[in-house]
């Protein structure tokens, strides 16, 4: 490898892993069932919070709980996978490659 390309992949890196950085900082919300249930994940697809409104607390239906809580954080991790994808997408100036997001 010749100087400038090392230097280009120097330069890769610390921009990768500052996405990554940022990327665990990051956070998205996503709610379910109206705002019953809101739940935030890192950038990192990492579950930060889940919050569950009383009025959506029905021991008689336990079932439509646990359909808004999934519902919550399949979105949430959507969301975060897509931030990811852009930032990755970002630091790499839109060069594809294997094994990143």
């Amino acid at each position: 490898m010749n100087k400038r390309m090392i230097q280009q992949a120097q330069e890769l890196q610390a921009k990768l892993a500052k996405a990554q950085q940022e990327l665990a900082e990051a956070t998205v919300e996503a709610t379910a069932g109206g705002g019953a249930v809101t739940v935030i994940v890192t950038g990192q697809q990492q579950v930060k919070s889940i919050k569950i409104s009383p009025e959506a607390i029905n021991p008689d239906d336990a079932e439509m709980l646990e359909d808004l809580v999934l519902a919550a954080v399949n979105e949430a991790i959507a969301k975060s996978q897509e931030l990811a994808a852009e930032r990755m997408s970002q630091a790499t100036g839109g060069l594809k490659i294997p094994g990143l997001t």
